[in-house]
């Protein structure tokens, strides 16, 4: 899969200070997960459905 065109966003948890934590782009029907500093070695690659779910799981009751 090509990810050289995709639209990655940051975290939210990131900062300006060199705390860069993940990036996530949607392409066709992947969800791709990077480490913002080491790209190529963290790729991970997940259907939507599944990501949200690991989302929800991770951040709890709200």
């Amino acid at each position: 899969m090509d990810l050289s065109c995709a639209r990655w966003r940051k975290s939210s948890q990131s900062d300006s200070s060199g705390g860069d934590r993940v990036e996530v782009a949607e392409v066709s029907a992947v969800v791709a997960v990077r480490d913002s500093k080491e790209y190529a070695a963290s790729l991970v690659k997940a259907a939507p459905a599944l990501f949200a779910s690991e989302c929800r799981r991770f951040r709890g009751p709200v």
